[in-house]
């Protein structure tokens, strides 16, 4: 139990739930949530397996695309003469969403492995700070914001106010209805930006970013329409994350086009 992690109030608790859930399924009713949370089975170590292994999947996808995309834009595609740097004007920010994505869906893995306060915080914190930073990305991208001075304005605002929640979820109050509206609302704005790029753009690859819209704005409904988990593993928090892992690598696809859209773009231009 040590090395589990596990205490015996922690141990007590869930074979408690897990007696109590087999006694309701006896009389014909449904599981219900114990501290707020589904009855999951354990697997080891592992206190929610499927979610576990997703996020896992996703992190690794996260790896994969952002690896093929630096060694496209370094290797691949023709660099600037002057300053051997990359034609595309997007690049850094790419690696810095990379980043944060690799580090969301990490703790989101460690989180579902092992459910304590800590791995709760940071698990919520990541995913907060990886969707505002994603939305400043979409926001930067679909308005071709290039100065420096522009793309502070735009980060701005939307940073103070990604800061201040994280700050309200750590050392106020954990409000899981309150950080869901704002995540689902932030979801709302990434996808009517992309919808209005994809709309009025003649990218050649814009029908994979109505793929991720589509698929994302069906993956967003599981979040919100919860229900509880089949046979003890798959609830709608999983599935979710098996939906992203399809996702996440058509999006790096896209990126990829993206780098090669523009970088062609602008030697043409340099010629």
């Amino acid at each position: 139990m040590q090395w589990k992690h596990q205490s015996c109030m922690s141990d007590c608790r869930y074979y408690c739930m897990i007696r109590r859930e087999e006694e309701r399924q006896l009389g014909g009713l449904s599981p219900v949530k114990y501290h707020g949370k589904w009855p999951f089975k354990r697997v080891s170590v592992f206190q929610e397996p499927l979610s576990a292994a997703l996020s896992a999947l996703n992190l690794l996808t996260h790896f994969i695309g952002w690896l093929s995309f630096f060694l496209q834009v370094n290797y691949r595609l023709p660099l600037r003469p002057q300053t051997k740097r990359t034609y595309y004007e997007y690049t850094g920010l790419w690696h810095i969403y990379a980043i944060l994505s690799l580090n969301a869906w990490f703790w989101s893995t460690i989180f579902h492995t092992r459910d304590i306060d800590l791995t709760e915080k940071l698990d919520y914190s990541s995913a907060v700070a990886q969707l505002g930073y994603s939305l400043i990305l979409t926001l930067l991208r679909t308005f071709n914001v290039k100065d420096e001075a522009g793309r502070v304005m735009f980060a701005a605002p939307i940073l103070a106010f990604v800061t201040t929640h994280i700050l309200y979820l750590n050392f106020y109050e954990l409000d899981y209805g309150w950080n869901m509206k704002v995540c689902v609302a932030m979801g709302v704005v990434h996808i009517v930006a992309w919808t209005t790029w994809a709309v009025v753009t003649h990218h050649p690859s814009r029908f994979k970013v109505w793929i991720v819209i589509f698929g994302g704005a069906l993956a967003m409904l599981l979040e919100v329409y919860d229900f509880p988990p089949y046979k003890g593993y798959a609830d709608a928090h999983s599935l979710w994350h098996a939906s992203t892992i399809p996702l996440t690598y058509l999006w790096w696809t896209f990126v990829r086009d993206d780098a090669e859209f523009r970088t062609s773009t602008l030697v043409k231009k340099a010629k």
